[in-house]
């Protein structure tokens, strides 16, 4: 089953995404990286537009590297490119490395259950062109948003998940997701996915938490918050892995709240943070600026 949506992203900036490239580096660090990626992006007449790189320690820690470059003609040009960076970067200095062109956008998966901001927050900025991306369907255990996201133009698929046992309907998400999707969204999915789950999809899954982690886990976050009297709420995006609500953290993000606001006052709040700070996940991760190393981490600005 194959799923496929149209998307026309016209950039802000120039030169155009069209003409540009990411590439991505990790690994022991050692010297003469950074040389030896210029000299091969010379060869063959790119010219680097940014380049962050970070090492946790010089004396042999761990090396990132993110490069944006321009290069023309770009489709045929890449693959003599990334042939030539795989002798240089894996053979010579034993580094892992990824490289994309802007132009292709990522096809993303949104699921949700009755909460709606963190979705229309998602299907707003893709409308505008503020997010990259494809959305190739938004997924639910309830019916609430079916309207809402098909006045978008994307495809709704309700896929009840009640009780213990989510086999089935992890059976039928897999149906949907497999070979159609480069990133899954839990945006507000009230749902717990399972370890088989993240391992048989196969790509990234991103989640949105109310708090900064960990805190207030469970039914009625905001209540809790409200009885603890915290004077902080916020929010944390994080990559999804088998152990709840603890994967690598990609940003947070917090208010200042009082005593005298009501449990309403603190959802409405913590609702503006969880969509900006999702919505900052979710671009960080398209444009190629986040490298995950054990289970935290590196994001270039």
């Amino acid at each position: 089953m194959t799923i496929t949506q149209e998307t026309r992203y016209v950039p802000s900036t120039t030169p155009s995404t069209e003409e540009q490239a990411t590439l991505i580096i990790h690994g022991k660090d050692r010297p003469g990286i950074v040389a030896a990626v210029g000299a091969v992006l010379s060869r063959h007449n790119a010219n680097i537009v940014s380049l962050d790189q970070y090492s946790d320690n010089p004396e042999g820690g761990e090396f990132f590297q993110r490069t944006v470059f321009t290069l023309e003609p770009m489709k045929v040009a890449l693959e003599k490119v990334e042939a030539d960076l795989a002798q240089v970067l894996r053979s010579d200095f034993e580094l892992d490395f990824t490289l994309r062109a802007l132009s292709a956008l990522k096809r993303v998966a949104i699921f949700v259950s009755k909460s709606d901001h963190c979705l229309l927050e998602l299907l707003w900025r893709q409308r505008r062109g503020e997010l990259p991306i494809t959305i190739s369907m938004v997924i639910s255990n309830h019916p609430d948003t079916a309207d809402d996201v098909r006045s978008f133009g994307i495809p709704f698929f309700l896929v009840p998940s009640a009780g213990p046992d989510k086999s089935a309907a992890e059976a039928e998400h897999l149906r949907l997701l497999t070979g159609n999707v480069d990133l899954i969204v839990l945006a507000r999915y009230m749902q717990i996915v399972s370890g088989d789950f993240i391992r048989e999809v196969g790509v990234p899954i991103i989640n949105i938490h109310h708090s900064f982690l960990p805190a207030f886990i469970g039914a009625g976050p905001y209540a809790k918050a409200k009885e603890r009297g915290v004077k902080l709420i916020g929010a944390t995006a994080h990559y999804v892995t088998e152990d709840l609500d603890e994967g690598p953290i990609i940003e947070q993000d917090v208010v200042r709240v009082t005593h005298g606001e009501t449990v309403a006052d603190l959802q409405r709040r913590g609702a503006d943070v969880e969509r900006s700070v999702l919505a900052r996940a979710i671009q960080w991760h398209i444009e190629d600026r986040i490298i995950r190393t054990g289970n935290h981490t590196v994001v270039f600005s």
